[in-house]
């Protein structure tokens, strides 16, 4: 196993194996001696908080497991230490747990066991979690050391709502098999992008913009467009709370049910519509940092590519003032590492010829330091083809497990950056529900390594001290 998780080969392999299945039903409350504590994931690690998320299971009547609603606590200590003490606790029974723990040092290790029913929560049977140097597996996490300098402002990432999708969890042609809503529940997507936006305004998170890095839709229907720009909109104002870039469910389509929309070639773009053009890159200031979101989408295809037009729009851009602080955002991942990495292959992020002429356009402009991918649904750093100081990060799908959002802190000294879980009562819930999609074996792939997550990266980011 490499230091960055499972790769192509190996999570192909492990789709082989079936994972033991679960009978989804309203949890009931957990009995005595019965319950199995499992799934732990310290998700969330930052210089004065831990994350911890975890779910109980029982038996039903038929021996089958299904949620049951237990206690949650965290106990822990520093790990030079003696004694663990209780730093969370919450009797209100739950089946699907989340354990925020605050006040913690910067750059301290910690031992820690988080427990329900007064019993100890471990990993699930998956490797991603219980190789020997996880977090979950040593019961032991060590905080972030923030960078230098005063924390400027505060950036939300995330992707892949697809608001409108019915069915989660298909590669191709009905394969492997998907994952449905329970019934008389409300639609997946719009509960998860709810639990993003209500995050969004809760003042522990301190979030200033929030960048959507494409598939905003299921297949771009009028309904589907109109819907998720509605809720955005009713959040906040476009172009200064939030900005949108384009992905490959969000193309121009082709049928009936487009025609509607304004024309584009031989297709209708409804996306378009309430969004932004195809193909045209769109740049915000914040202040003295510049945010550009590109269009890397095909009209019919998955993978990405970005047209002449545009790339030289951007290297005009980014040479008329190239030391300027700048990230960038787009749908498709661009690194070699990714596709080779990602379980479609090279041919499902940008295509190469772009990617090669992306990165060189970022080595003549030194204020490029992050782009935002989405697309591939995981949590996961890829080096950078050329020797260039860019991090190039995707972020986990908003829709499904691990069901969350990156928050980009930038200080005048460097950056941080955190994966965090939505936590509303449902969206924990079909974030539980669809772990099970890949045949039990999504974690593998899209919850990425704890340094994935959460890392630190120093920078020189004093220009953006005005804003």
């Amino acid at each position: 196993m490499s230091c960055c998780g499972p790769n192509r080969r190996q999570v192909l392999g492990l789709l082989a194996a079936a994972a033991l299945p679960v009978a989804w039903a309203s949890p009931a409350r957990a009995q005595p001696g019965s319950v199995v504590v499992t799934d732990l994931e310290v998700v969330t690690i930052t210089d004065r908080t831990a994350i911890f998320t975890w779910t109980t299971f029982g038996p039903d009547a038929s021996g089958n497991p299904v949620p049951v609603e237990a206690d949650s606590e965290v106990w822990l200590a520093p790990a030079d230490g003696s004694g663990l003490r209780q730093v969370f606790g919450d009797s209100q029974p739950t089946a699907y747990h989340y354990a925020e723990v605050t006040g913690l040092e910067p750059g301290r290790t910690y031992r820690f066991e988080a427990r329900s029913a007064g019993i100890p929560a471990t990993p699930a049977l998956n490797v991603v979690t219980r190789q020997p140097n996880t977090p979950e597996a040593q019961g032991v996490f060590t905080t972030l050391v923030p960078p230098p300098g005063r924390l400027l402002r505060t950036i939300a990432l995330s992707n892949d709502i697809h608001y409108g999708e019915e069915v989660s969890g298909i590669i191709t042609a009905g394969l492997p098999p998907g994952f449905r809503q329970e019934p008389g529940l409300a639609p997946y997507p719009e509960i998860m992008l709810t639990a993003l936006l209500d995050d969004m305004h809760r003042p522990d998170r301190a979030v200033d913009h929030l960048l959507l890095a494409g598939d905003l839709s299921a297949e771009a229907t009028p309904e589907q467009v109109r819907g998720v720009h509605t809720a955005l909109a009713n959040w906040g104002v476009p172009g200064r709370d939030w900005f949108a870039a384009r992905g490959n469910h969000d193309r121009p389509h082709l049928g009936d049910d487009y025609a509607s929309c304004t024309p584009y070639l031989d297709h209708h773009d409804c996306w378009g519509d309430s969004f932004s053009a195809r193909q045209q890159l769109t740049s915000y200031e914040l202040g003295e940092l510049r945010v550009i979101a590109l269009d890397t989408t095909q009209l019919d295809a998955a993978g990405g590519i970005l047209e002449r037009p545009q790339l030289d729009q951007l290297r005009d851009l980014l040479a008329a003032d190239p030391d300027r602080p700048t990230m960038l955002f787009g749908h498709h991942p661009v690194t070699t590492e990714s596709g080779w990495s990602n379980l479609a292959g090279p041919s499902f992020i940008l295509d190469a010829a772009n990617a090669a002429e992306l990165q060189s356009i970022y080595r003549n402009a030194p204020g490029v330091f992050l782009h935002h991918s989405g697309h591939t649904h995981r949590n996961r750093r890829t080096r950078a083809d050329l020797p260039i100081p860019v991090e190039f990060l995707e972020v986990a799908a908003c829709k499904e497990y691990p069901g969350g959002y990156t928050l980009l802190r930038l200080y005048e000294g460097g950056y941080m950056l955190n994966f965090y879980k939505t936590r509303t009562d449902s969206a924990r819930r079909w974030s539980s529900r669809s772990r099970g999609e890949y045949f039990g074996l999504l974690p593998e792939y899209t919850l990425g390594t704890s340094t994935d997550r959460n890392h630190v990266v120093a920078r020189d980011l004093t220009g953006l001290s005005t804003v």
